[in-house]
């Protein structure tokens, strides 16, 4: 028997697959027999990380085991390639971007190879190639003719390290997503894509989303944030103004003691053009981020402009407060502020000593508003609000809401958290925005005949700001329209745009006159499974629906919606160790000493971090190469795959690896050994012996081999692929015990229902230990490959036990278990339960006045 050499038997299957483009995927069959498997492709940062295995290995075993089962695979993968990180990568380098990044492409790509991952290569592309930028400026400008594009000033999240806009979901607890820099407020002029054109249509086909994770489609209803409230105005004392004001919680309006308004409300300029103090403040306002979190998370400030609105339904005079917690882009910049009933309201009430005034009476829980220490935000009754007192908040609601309308002040809204998708980035690494900025004719799009708009090579990369504005020549061109010298927009797109449709772009990636084919894109959409983090959920994956939509409505496809079932994986974590005088070590610098864990180089004590997030700073990162260099590509996957369910986060630990690849050793052992026994000519019916086989070990352990056909197969279907590889195990080690308990000859039964055992591990193991399955299939005697093989189906008669386990209580206690034949009647049954020798004893001289059967399961013996 040679010995299990993963390396040598991965290299030979890994170019075996690629010479005869095993994995190629054609339009030659029925569009029903399709199967789209997708994992969200990669940023080519330079190598692959512990991560991407485990992303890669879930994709991968699905993408095989559709094709066992007859399906047509398209699984492509490629480059999600343009990027502020290869621009800084390359300055600090000194090289071009487009070096850095085709050359970490050439590294992870032969990095995923190695992995055994069963891609169609010849549809791999990059986002930064020429020509998929072509396509997408196209797509840009049909959209701009839609209207769904436009340009205006704006407040921003500015990065101040990337120098660079960010979208309010790229703004990760104030800070930015990729620099992790403290975001700025700032005002530029941007780029938008009408996304919230589509805040219904997304909202409302979550519903038919049912095979995405509810977290993820809870996380987008929220982000939408659809909301039934009305906007109405404060009049404002000795000032023609009127302040508008939108609310969802009309029921509170008597509770008003203040309102608040953003740092850039018209309001609060006005009152700064004369108050050094309001300027002051508004000025440090700027310094906050404008997304809703980053607000939520500063501590909340205002400043007393000392101009009072009037309520409109008391008169009551209340102040206005510039607050750094209000942002002008949501609803109207102003807010009216309800200190008893919002929690945000009550913090800056009590800081500011103002009011607070209960309006929503809780049932049994009288407040009063000196002595709460926390907002009532929940339901209750109406009190202090004048010919609305003793209404129920939701009635009241209606009524206020009714008041508002009727005086002429309001009106009733529905409205959305959602807003406009800024796509203006100041970078040169990006794809360039298509549009001319002529002083005569304004702002026009490029035309079609002069796409792509190309980046120039020549860039200096080492100052402050955009390089594409710095730059001295690109930026001067003509106007199309009127020959007047213009300017180009020297905004790139978010990169967002690139992901949000380049899983249309794999149905023709080698499409020449257009951005996408509508017969091959409708041949091959929706995509039937779709793989990535849940860190997306309100980035990408809300973006490529919102485009997927606006594309649909270009005629460009046909389908309403582009992932069809989603699987967020979970994290890969591992343990850190920290030294108080050392800080992180490598767990190879740390020792065991009493029950302590102590670093080898000064012996303090450290402090051990449980499954933490892999850094490279924390030195607790697991290098793949190095993986599978050592244990090969199989080892590696199966432990990814086994050790935790793929959506959990999986906890890392040295010995599951050793795990993994001793059990490949046993499968390896288990099929040498076999064919030793039984011979390698598959070819053998062994469908005579097994009908003819009288042995009940036998039986049992072809039983067993359907078990676990069937249960592989249904945890496959709902994708619990840690539990099959468990089923898989169990059937290899019956197959050793059998194996070890029948030394001599065995009979042409016994060989047939070990090669089926044999043939059934090897092909049920096949997505997720690919290389490994595919020798030993040949070891088995085959000769065509077995991923072109079919998945094996539960023989429903060998699934039939011929015996049963009943339980045997004895005025409802325990008292025997017996096996019996499966066809034994009732009377029978109760018969050989009543006879049983360790039941007798509990019914002797005793009068059975009752005997209740449960098929299949119990006899219980009612005695008196």
């Amino acid at each position: 028997m040679n010995k299990y050499n993963p390396q040598a038997i991965e290299a030979k299957w890994q170019a075996v697959w690629e010479r005869e483009q095993l994995f190629r995927a054609t339009e030659e069959t029925e569009r029903d027999r399709n199967f789209y498997l997708l994992v969200m492709f990669p940023y080519p940062s330079g190598r692959i990380h512990i991560g991407h295995v485990r992303n890669y290995a879930i994709g991968d075993l699905i993408a095989r085991y559709q094709r066992l089962r007859g399906r047509n695979v398209l699984h492509p993968m490629g480059w999600d390639a343009f990027g502020m990180p290869a621009e800084n990568a390359a300055a600090k380098q000194g090289v071009h971007p487009a070096d850095w990044t085709w050359r970490n492409i050439d590294t992870m790509r032969r990095e995923l190879k190695s992995m055994g991952l069963s891609y169609d290569w010849s549809r791999e592309f990059a986002t930064c190639d020429p020509r998929y930028a072509h396509w997408e400026q196209q797509l840009f400008l049909r959209l701009y003719q839609r209207g769904l594009v436009y340009r205006r000033s704006a407040l921003v999240n500015w990065d101040p390290v990337d120098q660079t806009v960010l979208a309010n979901e790229q703004v990760i607890d104030g800070k930015g997503w990729r620099s992790g820099a403290p975001i700025e407020r700032r005002e530029l002029w941007q780029w938008f894509l009408r996304i919230t054109a589509y805040s219904d249509e997304l909202l409302a086909d979550l519903n038919s989303l049912t095979g995405w994770p509810d977290a993820v489609r809870t996380m987008q209803t929220n982000w939408i944030g659809r909301s039934h409230g009305v906007e109405f105005s404060f009049a404002i004392e000795g000032r023609s103004e009127r302040l508008s004001v939108y609310t969802t919680r009309p029921d509170t309006l008597m509770g008003v003691t203040f309102c608040s308004i953003a740092a850039e409300h018209p309001l609060a300029r006005l009152v700064a053009a004369h108050d050094a103090g309001a300027e002051a403040f508004i000025r440090e306002c700027q310094c906050a981020g404008t997304s809703e979190e980053a607000v939520e998370r500063m501590e909340k400030r205002g400043y007393d402009t000392g101009l009072k609105a009037i309520h409109p339904l008391t008169s009551a005079r209340v102040p206005i407060f510039i607050a750094n917690f209000v942002l002008m882009n949501y609803g109207t910049g102003a807010v009216m502020a309800v200190p008893a009933h919002d929690q945000r309201d009550f913090d800056f009430a009590r800081h500011y000593r103002l009011p607070v005034q209960v309006v929503i009476q809780p049932s049994g829980q009288p407040l009063n508003g000196e002595q709460m220490t926390e907002a009532w935000t929940g339901a209750g009754v109406l009190v202090n609000s004048g010919p609305f007192t003793g209404l129920d908040h939701e009635s009241a609601k209606q009524k206020i809401a009714a008041t508002l309308v009727q005086l002429g002040i309001g009106k009733e809204l529905v409205n959305y958290r959602l807003r406009d998708w800024g796509i203006s980035r100041q970078r040169y690494w990006g794809n360039p925005i298509p549009m001319i900025h002529c002083p005569r004719c304004g702002v026009l799009p490029v035309p079609e005949s002069m796409l792509p708009v190309a980046l120039p090579n020549d860039v200096d990369l080492t100052g402050i700001g955009n390089p594409l504005e710095r730059h001295p020549t690109w930026k001067h061109v003509s106007c199309p329209s009127c020959g007047e010298a213009s300017l180009r927009e020297t905004d790139t797109m978010d990169t967002f745009v690139e992901s949000s449709w380049y899983f249309l772009r794999y149905c023709c990636p080698h499409l020449e006159d257009a951005a996408l084919d509508r017969r091959l894109v409708d041949y091959w959409m929706p995509v039937n499974q779709y793989v990535g983090g849940i860190e997306h959920a309100v980035l990408h994956l809300l973006y490529a629906r919102f485009f997927h939509k606006a594309l649909r409505d270009l005629g460009e496809v046909t389908c309403n919606e582009p992932f069809t079932r989603l699987l967020t994986q979970g994290m890969v974590r591992k343990d850190t160790y920290r030294c108080p005088d050392h800080g992180w070590r490598y767990p190879a610098d740390v020792v065991e000493q009493d029950g302590r864990l102590l670093c080898r180089t000064c012996q303090s004590v450290i402090e051990v971090g449980r499954n933490e997030k892999m850094s490279k700073s924390k030195f607790n990162i697991v290098d793949p190469n190095d993986l599978i260099a050592g244990y090969g590509a199989d080892t590696a996957r199966l432990f990814m795959l086994f050790a935790a369910p793929p959506e959990r986060d999986l906890e890392w630990n040295d010995s599951g690896i050793d795990g993994a690849w001793r059990f490949l050793n046993r499968l390896w052992r288990l099929v040498h050994d076999m064919i030793d026994v039984i011979g390698c000519v598959p070819e053998v019916d062994g469908s005579v012996a097994v009908a003819a086989m009288d042995d009940d070990g036998l039986r049992q352990l072809r039983r067993k081999t359907h078990a676990t056909i069937d249960k592989v197969s249904l945890d496959m279907e709902r994708q619990q692929f840690n539990t099959g590889i468990a089923a898989v195990m169990e059937l290899v080690g019956e197959g050793q015990h059998y194996l070890a308990a029948h030394t001599g000859q065995l009979g042409t039964a016994a060989k047939a229902v070990l090669r089926e055992l044999a043939e059934s591990a090897v092909i049920l193991l096949n997505p997720y230990a690919p290389h490994i399955t595919e020798e030993l299939w040949r070891v088995l005697g085959h000769t065509t490959h077995l991923c072109r093989h079919r998945w094996p189906v539960a023989d429903p008669e060998a699934l039939r036990c011929q015996e049963m386990t009943i339980v045997v209580q004895v005025n409802g206690k325990l008292r025997t278990r017996l096996v019996v034949p499966v066809d034994l009647s009732q009377q029978e049954l109760q018969a050989a339960a009543q006879a049983d020798d360790r039941v007798r004893p509990w019914i002797a001289d005793k009068s059975v006045r009752q005997v209740i059967v449960v098929p299949g399961r119990l006899v219980n013996i009612v005695v008196g």
